[in-house]
């Protein structure tokens, strides 16, 4: 698996066009472009993280290619919502304990 953090850095009041722009074109790259889906973390400030997860760096890198026309709309949505957007890291994961429960012992 292959994963990528991005930050965002949103405009003033802009936090609410923000978060629907990043949730449309998030589930249109995961039906469209064979995402495993992605998470948004709001960070200090005016500030968002996110981490994307794919199954590989080619299928990310290729992406982009058999999205539906909507995906401009949360594209424009996002970008004039943000004064900045940066990807931070590309990663390959070596281990992966994330869990869907928490744990319990019986």
């Amino acid at each position: 698996m292959f994963s990528v953090i991005y930050t965002f850095e949103i405009k003033a009041d802009q936090d609410k066009n923000f978060i629907l722009g990043w949730k449309g074109l998030t589930e249109l790259i995961y039906q469209h472009e064979g995402s495993r889906g992605s998470r948004l973390h709001r960070i200090e400030g005016p500030r968002y993280l996110a981490y994307a997860c794919w199954p590989s760096k080619s299928t990310w890198q290729n992406a982009g290619k058999n999205m539906p026309p909507e995906a401009d709309h949360f594209r424009k949505l996002m970008r004039e919502s943000c004064h900045k957007i940066e990807t931070n890291f590309e990663m390959h994961v070596v281990e992966d304990l994330l869990q869907d429960q928490v744990f319990r012992a019986d």
